[in-house]
């Protein structure tokens, strides 16, 4: 883990929330090292008989994952070399492409520090996907409900983390009906390449029953569907050109300027090149 402190965007400070979150601290889990995570770890420092400084560094980390009890997730499900090299195979793309776009788009791991899948809630997908299943949205709607069901797009609600999975359990026990737990977990987005649950039977699963099981075993399978997604979304012939604004613009959408990511793939190219 490399030293971080507050101001870091960070796949280290993602991982970072997750363990203060795990030891009771009021963080939302995100990559963002903000005041919340400032404040939680210098309160930790002071605890541990740490120097108080906000920075997260060799002496910190170490404490922190004794004190949490808990590593990374276990190898067998970790995104392998050659998961790579098989992908690159699959779709006649350089070695160097894949490892950039998984450098860039993976955003760290793909599980939680428990084993599950990473996953973010969208309240706003959940309403549509009820929708599409001839279930009235609106029924469902109340005081307890408004963070997991409403018509507009907002980060209001977002908890990351552990915490989304209490979001999606809500919101497949609103009803007995199978139709509502599938259009939960259809409005979710798994795994290392956040791959939303509704693209499911589209880009090639019989059912979202059987994308969500195969989010769950490896990051090897989370490389699959992120091509799957890639092939049903014609951006594979990007790749083949290094077209890296094009491609940036289609799986990222118009923020991609605002976050650089056709220059980050770029980088990430020239340098596994």
């Amino acid at each position: 883990m490399r030293t971080i402190k507050a101001g870091t965007k960070s796949p280290e400070v993602y991982y970072l929330n997750e363990l203060l979150a795990k030891l009771k601290y009021s963080v939302i889990v995100s990559d963002y090292f903000g005041k919340e995570t400032d404040k939680a770890i210098k309160d930790f420092q002071l605890k541990n008989s740490l120097v108080v400084d906000g920075v997260v560094g060799l002496k910190t980390w170490s404490t922190l994952l004794e004190k949490s009890k808990n590593g990374l997730s276990t190898s067998s499900k970790l995104l392998s070399e050659q998961d790579l090299i098989n992908f690159s195979n699959q779709f006649k793309l350089e070695l160097a492409v894949v490892k950039a776009v998984n450098e860039v788009e993976s955003n760290g791991k793909g599980f939680l520090i428990d084993g599950r899948p990473k996953i973010l809630f969208e309240g706003h997908v959940f309403w549509n996907e009820l929708k599409k299943r001839n279930i009235d949205p609106k029924s469902y709607v109340n005081a307890n409900t408004q963070d997991i069901l409403f018509e507009n797009y907002t980060k209001k609600y977002y908890v990351g983390g552990t915490a989304e999975y209490v979001r999606l359990e809500k919101a497949k026990k609103l009803g007995s009906d199978k139709k509502i737990a599938d259009a939960a977990n259809c409005s979710a987005s798994w795994g290392l390449f956040q791959i939303m649950g509704f693209n499911a039977v589209s880009i090639g699963y019989s059912s979202i029953d059987e994308f969500v099981d195969k989010m769950n075993r490896n990051e090897g399978e989370h490389l699959k569907a992120f091509g799957r997604f890639l092939e049903k979304n014609n951006l594979i012939g990007l790749l083949r050109s290094k077209n890296w604004v094009s491609f940036a613009l289609k799986y990222n959408g118009p923020a991609y300027k605002t976050n650089k990511y056709d220059e980050k793939l770029m980088r990430a190219y020239q340098k596994y090149a």
